[in-house]
């Protein structure tokens, strides 16, 4: 009973993982949504970017760029904290 049990998950297991492998979308292959379009026709005309990339970096993810700057310079700040020498020299 209990081998049945465990060939009967391992099959399901098995199909279940090859139906996985067959939906994932192939490496090196980006998928084209509407929002790459808006951002490529854009990007010169609402932000005065000649860089793509720059545009959205520093304009339309500004806020994103905000919070990672300041995760860094919270952990820059924490670990010059840490190693520092405390100005006690004997």
């Amino acid at each position: 009973m209990k081998k049945t049990v465990f060939v009967v998950a391992a099959v399901v297991l098995g199909g279940l993982l090859c139906g996985m492998f067959e939906a994932v979308h192939p490496f090196g292959l980006p998928r084209q949504t509407a929002m790459d379009d808006y951002f490529l026709v854009h990007a010169l005309a609402d932000r005065s970017a000649q860089n793509v990339v720059t545009s959205l970096v520093f304009d339309f993810r500004g806020f994103d760029t905000l919070g990672e700057a300041a995760v860094l310079f919270t952990a820059l700040t924490s670990i010059a904290a840490l190693f520092r020498d405390g100005g006690k020299r004997e």
